[in-house]
């Protein structure tokens, strides 16, 4: 083993962006992984494990909350690959400044940067200060609509098994009036079907709800539009995957992103599951603050 080049994985990115779940997930995976290794250390460490034979897959942890530190990154990373004695692959966490404060929130815990200030500027100081670390990741991995559950599988997916090719699709639903996703490949305006927002008893609750999808799927147009969408679906997903796309993700959209774009995402979730496996994200359901589901 000591011949053999051993892989190096360098997870960091956004305090508050899945550092976490990434450990425990690569752990489950069974990397050898060293949480918050200071860079300084990161060639020292690789001289201890690099003969070591029952250490294949190694993974550390790095956090940039010491602002110096991302200037020993750099030059570790790149001693690291000079020595030609590791394939070191960077792997960067992110979300968007909004998703980071609501995180942030929802667990109370103190942002590094911000101890003395706001939030928010602590996380915008951040995002600057690791940016060129971003610059040379090779996988970067938007961490803002992932549960912990997605971020496993993203992460099981890219690095259980580097020979191994997965493809996944994730089915999305979001409201027209709140942007586009920017990574979605393929997006589908479903605001021609009926919409429940009329309905009085119907607007407080979202496609998630029985009544509210039985009402957008009980209707013969759209019975006629969802089997055109998932037949042509269907026919075009296989090309994607020979054209070597690891992950599809298809866009559902309507006006708001509560009632009709949920019902038909849900429904084509469970079609394509079928044949794929699937991961399924309702984006703007949060916005949903009354009724129940």
């Amino acid at each position: 083993m000591a011949d053999e080049q051993k892989k190096l994985l360098i997870v960091t990115g956004m305090s508050g962006a899945g550092k976490t779940i990434a450990i425990q997930s690569l752990e489950d995976m069974g990397y050898f992984v060293v949480d918050n290794l200071p860079p300084a250390l990161l060639s020292q460490f690789w001289e201890l494990v690099i003969n070591t034979d029952d250490i294949k897959r190694i993974a550390v942890v790095i956090d940039l909350r010491v602002k110096s530190f991302y200037k020993d990154l750099k030059v570790e990373i790149n001693s690291l690959e000079d020595s030609q004695k590791v394939q070191a692959t960077i792997v960067f966490l992110d979300a968007t400044d909004d998703e980071l404060v609501t995180r942030y929130k929802e667990t109370r815990r103190a942002h590094p940067l911000a101890a003395n200030g706001r939030l928010l500027d602590g996380i915008q100081e951040e995002r600057t200060l690791v940016e060129p670390i971003k610059n040379m990741a090779q996988v970067v991995i938007d961490t803002t609509n992932f549960s912990a559950k997605d971020l496993k599988k993203d992460l099981t997916d890219k690095f259980l098994e580097d020979e191994v090719t997965t493809f996944s699709i994730e089915v999305m639903s979001f409201g027209f009036k709140y942007g586009i996703p920017i990574d979605a490949d393929i997006v589908m305006d479903v605001r021609f079907l009926p919409n429940p927002y009329y309905i009085p008893e119907l607007r407080p609750f979202t496609g998630l709800d029985r009544r509210v999808y039985d009402y957008v799927m009980n209707n013969k147009v759209t019975e006629e539009f969802y089997q055109k969408l998932l037949s042509l679906l269907l026919t075009t997903i296989p090309g994607y995957q020979h054209e070597g796309k690891a992950n599809l993700t298809i866009a559902i959209g309507c006006t708001g992103g509560q009632h009709r774009s949920v019902s038909i995402a849900r429904r084509l979730a469970t079609d394509l599951d079928k044949e794929y496996p699937v991961n399924i994200t309702h984006r703007e359901i949060w916005r949903y603050r009354n009724g129940g589901h």
